[in-house]
């Protein structure tokens, strides 16, 4: 069986609180002959993982700006998808799960943002 979309993932049963910790991996595009070019295709984040108790790595395409948040910002993830690779072996296959998404966002900038474009109010003393 083949899922051509992968698996699409319920993030707040799957994933829970997501925390960002740092960049993992940039991976690069190889070139004709083999050798490794200076293209990312790639970016792969560590993300702290409170619904799967661990580090879960996830990556973003590269034409998607490099991530800088804090360590331990709540983030979020933009259409996060699930699959898998497999490797023949004598025994059949290894697989390897990995997970890859549009974007990953900070979870209240939405929030922040509102909040910061408002004008304080003037307050009526009632004289």
């Amino acid at each position: 069986m083949r899922l051509a979309e992968g698996i699409v993932i319920d993030k707040e049963k799957t994933f829970g609180v997501l925390k960002f910790s740092a960049l993992r991996r940039e991976v690069h595009i190889n070139n004709e002959d083999g050798t490794v070019s200076d293209e990312i295709k790639e970016r792969t984040y560590d993300l702290k993982s409170r619904g799967q108790g661990c580090m879960i790595q996830v990556s973003i395409p590269a034409a998607v700006p490099l991530k800088e948040f804090d360590y331990n910002a709540e983030v979020e993830l933009v259409n996060p998808v699930a699959d898998t690779v497999a490797t023949a072996t004598f025994r059949g296959a290894d697989v390897d799960w990995y997970i890859k998404a549009d974007d990953i966002v900070l979870k209240n900038k939405q929030a922040i943002s509102h909040v910061k474009n408002q004008q304080p109010q003037p307050q009526n003393k009632g004289k």
